[in-house]
């Protein structure tokens, strides 16, 4: 098929482009758009074929389970059997935004959805276009990653065109995305909550609104939350993440360097802005400084893929700081070096 794309400026949104898309949409095709974390590949929650037809453009396993994005917090009563006081605190302060609640289901969800399991993924993403998409579909869109399966998440149209051109109808260019990881995913039927992904919304904050917050050691067991399998966020070359501190980390990552290069391998190095100048005589890419997080986010992705574009093999990457946003970034770059 041909992939039409629609660009839209998400400061003064095209209502005729969104209703093209929105068609689309209901017609039971898949619409790719941009969110605040990263590009979702866009389906009605409720076309329980359309949904199956995201598994097959993405190659995505039917074990690991979709997140439902909404545009009005009615939806989520009609989505969920039940919605607890302390989800409500959540949505109250963080709701438009990157924030995934895990509640118990209600019939209207489909099994394909949630991959047979009892709970229900949802969010409200705070991007206009997003929003405005999924109010003129009238459903609620299911939306994972619009990604091939195991490949870094897209965070710009080209780089879901890369991996998704000639697989779906339509990409919706919004530009750039803002946070640049996904959402944070937590578990409202876990006692206390649980962090089944870390993403745009951080532990710290979200213990300011509720208090007591567990993190999940084991955030594949069972596959519970969307978008945790193994193999995603691998980029295609080979990662290594170096998780020392200050100069050993820099000597680590640089003897690292020395050692593939000398094989004859392409070597690229993912450093903080504070370390770039270290590394003279290797290929770097520098993710931001390591005290502004946020940045590094927005830049995770996107550096990943122009490594692969460019043809490396090796990719070093300087691990950063488990606090706010930081421990998104670790778990992405974890999982990554996992793949390999």
């Amino acid at each position: 098929m041909k992939t039409k794309i629609l660009e839209i400026n998400p400061k003064r949104i095209d209502l005729a482009k969104i209703k093209t898309a929105a068609e689309e949409i209901k017609k039971g095709n898949l619409v790719a758009f941009p969110t605040e974390t990263v590009y979702g590949l866009g389906a009605d929650a409720l076309n329980e074929k359309a949904v199956a037809k995201i598994f097959q453009a993405k190659g995505r396993p039917f074990n690991d389970p979709l997140i439902v994005h909404i545009a009005d917090i009615k939806e989520l009563y009609r989505l969920s059997k039940q919605v607890p006081s302390v989800a409500l605190r959540l949505v109250k302060a963080f709701w438009p935004g990157p924030l995934t609640l895990v509640l118990k289901k209600s019939e209207l969800v489909s099994d394909i959805i949630t991959a047979g399991l009892d709970t229900v993924a949802i969010r409200m993403p705070a991007d206009n276009i997003a929003l405005s998409l999924i109010r003129e579909a009238q459903t609620p869109i299911v939306a994972p990653s619009a990604n091939l399966f195991g490949r870094t998440s897209p965070t710009t149209a080209q780089h879901v065109a890369d991996d998704l051109d000639g697989k779906i109808e339509m990409i919706i260019d919004g530009g750039k995305t803002k946070v640049g990881v996904e959402s944070t995913v937590l578990d409202i039927t876990a006692k206390p909550v649980q962090v089944l992904r870390a993403g745009g919304i951080s532990v710290e904050k979200l213990k300011e609104v509720i208090g007591q917050v567990k993190i999940s050691k084991e955030l594949e067991e069972g596959f519970r939350s969307p978008g945790m399998l193994n193999s995603h966020y691998s980029p295609q070359a080979r990662l290594i993440l170096v998780e020392e501190k200050g100069e050993s980390q820099v000597e680590e990552v640089r003897q690292l360097a020395s050692e593939y290069k000398a094989k004859g391998f392409k070597v690229g190095i993912m450093a903080k802005e504070e370390n770039q100048n270290k590394y003279n005589g290797f290929e770097v890419k520098v993710i931001g400084k390591g005290t502004e997080l946020e940045i590094c986010a927005a830049n995770l992705f996107a550096i990943l893929r122009s490594f692969d574009k460019e043809g490396f093999e090796i990719i070093i990457a300087e691990g950063l700081e488990e606090q706010g946003l930081g421990l998104a970034i670790m778990e992405r770059l974890r999982k990554a070096a996992a793949c390999k």
